[in-house]
């Protein structure tokens, strides 16, 4: 089993620097966005580019941190009933969804968008808007994203695993920082006691 932790790890690792890298695509998208806003207002120039790059960009924030996400079990989800159960059955669906949902659909997503990719690249697609970018780059994003995502569900299915049989700490307890949800409850309370002192 310690293998399959080391290989955890590495995944991990490997999505963490995507995520964070992938972060910087929202500043870049912002930034295009507002050039092209200005430009178009002043100089009644625009592009059909600066709008698919806006939408390329979207897409790899969304496909490259999808398991970024994942890793810091931050995706969403409805805990109504979950939430009422032990940590040990919280963890066993967890394996349960991770092996019926989540890894089918990602092989199912590269297996359909891996052959919808290399039609593009083949042909050398172009969008059909006048200026528009080659479509390819935006369709390699979904089976990467998607290959990203099914190791990310490998990792979190060794982590629960582990965690089951008493090999690691629990990785859903540690917190490096707080949450942005504990932050705000924070600044909510500080904001109070102000007020009360005023």
């Amino acid at each position: 089993m310690s293998s399959f932790i080391k290989l955890s790890s590495l995944i991990d690792g490997l999505n963490e620097r995507i995520g964070r890298s992938a972060i910087w695509l929202v500043l870049i998208a912002v930034l295009i966005s507002a050039t092209n806003a200005v430009v178009r207002k002043v100089f009644s120039v625009s592009s059909n580019a600066f709008l698919e790059i806006q939408w390329y960009l979207f897409s790899g924030v969304f496909l490259l941190g999808a398991a970024y996400t994942l890793r810091h079990n931050e995706h969403v989800r409805i805990d109504v009933l979950a939430g009422r159960f032990s940590k040990r059955t919280q963890h066993k669906i967890e394996i349960f969804g991770t092996l019926v949902f989540l890894l089918p659909l990602c092989a199912m997503m590269i297996w359909l968008s891996v052959p919808w990719f290399v039609n593009s690249f083949t042909s050398g697609e172009v969008s059909a808007n006048a200026g528009g970018l080659t479509l390819w780059p935006a369709k390699l994003l979904v089976p990467v994203g998607f290959v990203l995502l099914g190791l990310q569900g490998i990792s979190e299915l060794i982590k629960r695993i582990a965690v089951l049989q008493g090999l690691i700490p629990d990785p859903t307890e540690q917190h490096d920082q707080p949450t942005a949800e504990e932050n705000l409850i924070e600044e909510i309370r500080k904001m109070q006691e102000a007020k009360k002192n005023d």
